[in-house]
């Protein structure tokens, strides 16, 4: 799974992410490149429409709404269903990236995180990440930097322990 949040898990706001990091969507970039990433709907939505569906990689949508159409990409009626749609395309990964709902829902069943922290305060935030619990050991807790924008960021690897 991948993530950014700020300060108290904050992933977004008003179906946005209420900060411009461009050293993040680079990592997101880096990371995801050539694999699977499988979304919600909002976080599809979300995207520019220029952007969608993600270049270099299988876009995988997941929503309840059996007649939604996202052009580009599979569509899945639920986690499960996007999980067997990677796996029967031969992919040994895959990419969860949003939001918090399919978050949540997946944590159970993935073996890395990839967390991109932002020291940042988002009181109006709307979604958040999930809770990392003791189940994940920190393996790589990333080297403190400065964004071109001004904002303090790391990013960690977590693995299940």
């Amino acid at each position: 799974m991948i993530w950014a949040q700020a300060r108290c898990g904050a992933i977004g706001r008003g179906g946005e992410m209420p900060w411009h990091l461009p050293e993040d969507l680079a990592h997101f970039k880096r990371e995801t490149l050539g694999a699977r990433v499988v979304m919600g709907r909002r976080t599809w939505e979300s995207l520019p429409g220029r952007f969608r569906p993600l270049p270099g990689r299988e876009n995988v949508v997941v929503t309840r709404d059996t007649g939604f159409d996202a052009p580009g990409a599979v569509v899945a009626n639920s986690l499960e269903a996007a999980l067997n749609e990677v796996r029967d395309r031969g992919a040994e990964r895959a990419w969860i990236m949003g939001g918090g709902q399919l978050y949540r829902a997946a944590m159970p069943l993935a073996d890395e995180l990839s967390v991109t922290r932002i020291e940042l305060d988002v009181p109006d935030a709307d979604t958040f990440a999930p809770e990392i619990g003791a189940e994940w050991a920190l393996a790589d807790p990333g080297a403190p930097a400065v964004s071109r924008t001004g904002l303090e960021y790391r990013f960690e690897r977590w693995l299940r322990a």
